[in-house]
């Protein structure tokens, strides 16, 4: 018996990916990981397809080298309440380390494009240029059929 193929992976799926390794603690690794995905969306992926994309694949390697790292965030207490707030700001502080690197990227990524542009001859002002509106060829006559006292202004 063969398993069907799951469904390719989107945002919406790398976003839920990702916040699943903002919260993990414990031992981590693509096979545990694999099987928290497959017990949360029910799709089951390879290591190679998690891989592939670079904002799972950063937010692991950042997860993993912060689990691994001596941070101090990770003790238990005895009052289940503290317990919850310390679990939810260790929790936040992987995301905010996780956000940051990806700004990170993302900035280094724009003086790629910014230099390679450059080299390429297209000027700043091209880069700047307002997208064109959308025309969805809606038409007038749906205005036209409102009263002009009804308009909204």
């Amino acid at each position: 018996m063969s398993r069907t193929r799951a469904k390719n992976i989107g945002d919406e799926d790398i976003s839920a990916i990702v916040s699943i390794l903002d919260g993990w603690s414990g031992k981590l690794g693509w096979d545990l990981l694999i099987a928290a995905i497959e017990r949360r969306n029910g799709n089951r992926y390879t290591r190679q397809a998690l891989d592939k994309h670079e904002r799972i694949k950063q937010a692991f390697v950042l997860r993993k080298q912060a689990l691994t790292g001596k941070d101090g965030l990770a003790r238990k207490v005895s009052s289940p309440e503290l317990q919850a707030a310390l679990d939810r700001i260790q929790r936040l502080a992987a995301e905010n380390a996780r956000l940051t690197r990806e700004n990170v990227l993302l900035l280094e990524q724009f003086v790629r494009w910014a230099y390679n542009s450059n080299i390429a001859g297209i000027s700043l002002e091209r880069l700047n240029k307002d997208l064109p509106v959308v025309d969805r060829n809606q038409s007038d006559k749906r205005l036209a059929l409102v009263k002009p006292s009804a308009k909204r202004k």
